[in-house]
């Protein structure tokens, strides 16, 4: 079961939820201009740890590594206080939100994310 938002639904959502509503971030753990690279390690941070370090990126840390807030699913659902999943017998997910529904997916942050940006998209 897919326990984060990936890289670029993490990206997307960045765009779209508060960054506070994150309970992870993923880091690219490197140094910009020695060892500096764009790909993201699967080590997430905790909340704790991810304030930590956006506190120091505003300080210019951000010039030594990059940090995308990520969100669970826990996470997800508490920025659709409405939504309901529905899962299949084969193990899909779907999930419901006001009027507005997702495609069946194999995990549920999947479910969520869909029906967040789509309602974004909407807007």
């Amino acid at each position: 079961m897919k326990a984060y938002t990936d890289i670029e639904q993490s990206k997307r959502l960045a765009d779209i939820l508060p960054i506070e509503s994150a309970d992870m971030a993923w880091c690219n753990n490197s140094i910009r201009g020695v060892n500096y690279t764009d790909e993201y390690s699967a080590n997430l941070y905790t909340v704790k740890e991810m304030q930590e370090c956006f506190d120091k990126a505003l300080n210019g840390w951000d010039k030594y590594w990059k940090l995308i807030p990520c969100w669970s699913l826990s996470a997800l659902l508490a920025q659709m206080p409405c939504v309901e999943l529905v899962s299949s017998n084969d193990g899909h997910y779907r999930a419901f939100w006001h009027d507005r529904f997702s495609e069946w997916h194999t995990n549920a942050v999947d479910a969520c994310v869909e029906l967040i940006t789509r309602k974004e998209e909407d807007e």
